[in-house]
């Protein structure tokens, strides 16, 4: 676990580059919440972690996307999705690798509820991963 917040933090680090008015502006900042049936939970968490690594890695526009499961509830997950525009995000959507995901889960999901967030404090996204990099 503690690679995989290293490895978000990293993945948010990204966004120094933008400037404050693009990153409160232009980015699309999500939750996805999620419920998955019990038979599928292995599956689903194997196939959200793939998309996740992939759209990352393969889409510019895609700063972070990083899967979650709650401690209290395995079965609910929580996505945090952070995009460089509306339009990275509509790419990212008709991308091959996420269509694989979504047409391939769809029967996994009990409930799916996207939560469209705006960031409170854009400017210290930047300080975490210098955090994270002392805390060893």
């Amino acid at each position: 676990m503690k690679k995989q917040v290293i490895i978000l933090l990293m993945m948010i680090s990204s966004l120094t580059g933008f400037a404050q008015n693009q990153v409160t502006d232009s980015m699309l900042i999500r939750i996805s919440e999620i419920e998955v049936y019990p038979e599928y939970l292995d599956e689903y968490l194997e196939a959200a972690r793939n998309v996740g690594a992939t759209s990352v890695k393969e889409e510019t526009g895609v700063v972070c996307i990083f899967p979650m499961q709650t401690k209290r509830d395995k079965h609910q997950i929580r996505i945090v999705e952070i995009y460089a525009s509306m339009e990275a995000y509509r790419k990212h959507i008709v991308s091959t690798h996420f269509q694989t995901y979504k047409q391939g889960t769809l029967h996994m999901v009990k409930s799916l509820d996207l939560v469209d967030m705006n960031a409170l404090a854009p400017t210290s996204m930047s300080q975490i991963s210098l955090k994270a990099g002392t805390n060893k």
